[in-house]
């Protein structure tokens, strides 16, 4: 029996309070989608006018070389400018990245009843494990084409205990390969500023940890909606695994000659990680280092699955431009913020961009 959303409220019943998720509305194979995914034009897509990024991946296999310090440059210059770039031979067995693309998968396609378990204020596992839909829906206007669960790590116990039985062994697994692949290339940053910080600064600037299995299930109308709005990443660094299909857009941090946006597809590299820079990273480097706008597209045939590993300070962690990194330009652009304000935020409004979020730590801003 094909439902209809004669009114919002029905939509966000079935969206949000029962659970079913956008995976739900597509299930039901609605010839179009719901008022409530269709983006304003300036925020959709255009494939045609976006171009490719060639950049070549990062070969982090030669840090260990005599091409370390050109390997160093490369992580440097991509972290000034676009913000965004792909890693190979990073330490994590391909076979593990394929089990998690499949695992996601295999989640999202479990019984309602069995992923509903995990919904946000309903899971007994709290903020440890959290199902969800778009981005902040209850605040949003339009809604994001998207199904999430989030998995926050603060122990092996915690997360042995509350992660889906699915798939909890093996982002265990994958969150402590690829948190030695981060640390090495955030020590790598902080020391190009001429930063020096013990072990334990660092845990405080790497001390939280979440997984996300991102789900984008096919869609009728894929050149009217988006995966993700445009939106930077809160923390310190990120990294993503996509999957064949990608859709990750990354928007250029100058706008072009004919002043419009510019926006680069990041196409997928089979083997390869999405490192990308995250507001906090940006901050602490007094804007050196950019944390780059991006979003994700939809598409009309095959369900699109994702996994990014945030990394970002604990929530108690006063954040601020390193004394070294002000010195370099001369004057502070970001006052100091605590981390957690900076995350309430962050999650308190729906995304909209980077400008209106960072410009909560910017000095003078407007």
């Amino acid at each position: 029996m094909a439902l209809s959303f004669n009114t919002s409220n029905s939509l966000y019943d079935f969206v949000v309070r029962e659970g079913n998720g956008v995976k739900g509305v597509s299930d039901l194979g609605l010839p179009e989608v719901p008022d409530r995914y269709i983006q304003p034009p300036e925020e959709r897509i255009n494939k045609q006018e976006s171009r490719t990024c060639d950049a070549p991946p990062i070969d982090l296999s030669k840090l260990n070389g005599l091409e370390h310090e050109k390997v160093v440059d490369e992580i440097v210059r991509a972290a000034e400018t676009l913000g965004f770039f792909q890693v190979v031979n990073h330490g994590v067995p391909l076979e593990l990245l394929e089990s998690l693309k499949h695992t996601a998968h295999k989640f999202f396609s479990l019984p309602l009843e069995k992923k509903t378990l995990y919904r946000a204020g309903v899971s007994p596992a709290g903020p440890v494990t959290r199902l969800a839909t778009s981005f902040v829906p209850e605040k949003e206007k339009t809604w994001e084409w998207k199904d999430y669960i989030s998995m926050i790590y603060r122990s092996d116990e915690e997360a042995l205990q509350y992660w889906p039985n699915l798939c909890r062994e093996l982002v265990l697994e994958y969150l402590k390969l690829s948190s030695k692949m981060v640390r090495g290339i955030v020590e790598i940053l902080i020391r190009n500023l001429g930063v020096t910080i013990d072990d334990s600064k660092t845990e405080q600037i790497m001390g939280d940890k979440v997984v996300n299995f991102n789900y984008y299930p096919p869609c009728p109308n894929p050149e009217l909606t988006v995966g993700l709005g445009r939106h930077s990443d809160l923390g310190t660094i990120t990294v993503l695994l996509q999957d064949e299909i990608g859709g990750l857009y990354v928007k250029m941090e100058e706008d072009n000659d004919a002043g419009k946006e510019e926006w680069l597809l990041i196409p997928p590299i089979p083997g390869a990680l999405v490192i990308n820079i995250g507001d906090i990273l940006q901050i602490l480097s007094n804007g050196k280092y950019k944390s780059a706008e991006h979003r994700t597209t939809t598409t009309s045939t095959r369900a699109r699955v994702s996994v990014p590993l945030f990394i970002l300070p604990i929530a108690t962690e006063r954040i601020g431009p390193f004394p070294e990194a002000v010195k370099n330009v001369g004057f502070a652009r970001y006052r100091e913020v605590l981390m957690q304000d900076y995350m309430n935020k962050y999650f308190g409004n729906a995304h909209e961009g980077k400008k209106k979020i960072i410009d909560f730590a910017r000095i003078n801003s407007a």
